[in-house]
């Protein structure tokens, strides 16, 4: 949903580290940022010191870039020890997108969930040079602009393998409920979902650090949308399940290590935000279409701000995930309209 005014939250380091010079955040553990070319310009990745190697949590993007910055990290912050485990949170580009090359280029053994390495490699594998017939239905449907329809039906779309390095054939499996030790630590391994389905978090026994990923983000909230692949699927009611459940293990004194913005302390109020600025939403938009809308005419309810090319797919998708939750709860209708989108109506 966007940027949310934090309150009650506290950040220890108010200023990031510059890309691939570490902050140390906790005994033995390592924050580093690195780019991505977006408005979402940065990822946060973690090393945790396992003595005579590090396990490191995501990767960013596999461009030259990072890749030079990785290398200036493992000969410089990590003092030339090796990477034995790359552990992914989840499957999108930022997080997954060099665990490839670390396992193949430097031998590190990969560590993450089995839908998020399924994903992963099957997109990876799934290069497409022109728009599938699944995804421009899609955009009909979704009510996308009938100028920038023309232009995403004729350019080559986005594909993983541009940013991602072939994901290995074999990897190591975590779950829900299980224990994981990293960087003289226990952690409790307790999925999210919603953003991302499988989505990893780790959830220290032996102090109050939690690895988040994407999950719980201090100033922003993830974005949850609905894709081609699966066009019924209902990941706001996956991200409110998920968030409810995770509810239950946090702790004010809990430093939460997200995988953007800032860390935190005073994660009972942060989940407390995140709860509600989706049942807001869901509020605003069964007003908003008392009278029938497509998803594309739900910007300005949903994200009080406006968009622009670059956040259009990211918004449209988040804005289907909303319509859909309200439409399969029952507490919308929908029908086609005449240029072809899916139009949702409240009773009001």
């Amino acid at each position: 949903m966007g940027d949310i005014a934090p309150k009650g939250l506290n950040y220890p380091w108010e200023t990031p580290p510059e890309h691939g010079v570490p902050i140390e955040v906790a005994e033995g553990v390592l924050w580093f940022r690195l780019p991505l070319p977006m408005k979402l310009d940065h990822v946060n990745v973690y090393a945790l010191d396992e003595g005579d190697s590090w396990t490191v949590i995501d990767t960013g993007f596999a461009s030259k870039k990072c890749k030079a910055i990785w290398r200036g990290m493992m000969d410089g912050p990590l003092g030339g020890k090796p990477i034995g485990r790359v552990v992914v949170t989840h499957h999108h580009p930022d997080h997954i997108g060099l665990a490839g090359w670390l396992k193949s280029d430097f031998g590190a053994e990969l560590v993450t969930t089995r839908t998020a390495w399924l994903t992963a490699r099957m997109l990876t594998l799934d290069v497409q040079e022109f728009p599938n017939a699944e995804t421009l239905a899609f955009y009909k449907f979704s009510g996308m602009e009938a100028e920038l329809y023309t232009k995403r039906a004729t350019e080559r779309p986005f594909n993983f393998a541009d940013i991602v390095a072939p994901i290995p054939l074999g990897y190591t499996r975590i779950q829900e409920g299980e224990q994981i030790k990293m960087g003289g630590r226990t952690w409790d391994i307790h999925m999210g979902n919603g953003h991302a389905p499988e989505h990893a978090t780790f959830w220290s026994q032996d102090d109050n650090l939690v690895l988040a990923g994407d999950q719980i983000l201090s100033s922003i909230s993830p974005n949850v949308g609905v894709y081609a692949t699966e066009p019924m699927a209902d990941p706001v009611g996956e991200w409110l399940e998920a968030c409810e459940r995770l509810n239950i293990l946090v702790r004010d004194d809990h430093l939460v290590l997200g995988g953007h913005k800032l860390p935190f302390t005073g994660l009972p109020q942060r989940m407390h935000q995140l709860i509600e600025n989706h049942h807001s939403a869901l509020k605003r938009l069964e007003k908003h279409i008392e009278t029938p809308k497509s998803a594309s005419e739900c910007f300005s309810c949903l994200f009080k701000r406006p968009i622009g090319e670059g956040e259009y797919g990211l918004a449209l998708v988040e804005s289907v995930a909303h319509l859909s939750h309200l439409y399969q709860t029952g507490l919308a209708t929908r029908e086609l309209r005449s240029d072809g989108a899916w139009v949702y109506q409240s009773e009001g």
